[in-house]
């Protein structure tokens, strides 16, 4: 199998999903997989902004709770970064819905949902963040 992109594939937006738990990640990516666009994973803070700086994904989805930096931590980063100020950050998180709407704007995010979240939730802040064809 080649590891080179068809033109079609360079065009669809990155996103970066981080967040330490496996099937968060999984079910994540199928649903982003779904709009069209290319994927790539972290499973801890300091991998998720290696590769966002490295990378430049449109989105970069983030839990909050992530082992080495957290999620917030990330998400500051990512917006201190001059390059990475185009790119789109969805927060991600189970630690309550009041704090999350509270803190994840505090950091530079764009969008945040809390876990649980509904799929048609999830797909209509992914339609809302990722660039429109």
């Amino acid at each position: 199998m080649s590891a080179t992109l068809s033109e079609n594939e360079m065009d669809q937006p990155l996103v970066l999903i981080a967040d330490d738990d496996p099937e968060i990640r999984a079910m994540v990516a199928h649903r982003v997989r779904n709009l069209s666009n290319r994927i790539i994973e972290a499973s801890d803070g300091q991998e998720a902004l290696r590769i966002a700086q490295s990378e430049q994904p449109s989105l970069v989805v983030l839990d909050v709770m992530m082992p080495g930096m957290s999620g917030w931590e990330v998400c500051r980063a990512l917006r201190e970064d001059e390059n990475m100020q185009q790119t789109r950050i969805l927060m991600l998180t189970g630690i309550g819905e009041r704090l999350n709407e509270m803190t994840s704007p505090l950091y530079g995010a764009d969008a945040y949902l809390d876990k649980p979240f509904e799929f048609d939730s999830l797909d209509q802040v992914l339609h809302q963040l990722l660039p429109s064809e």
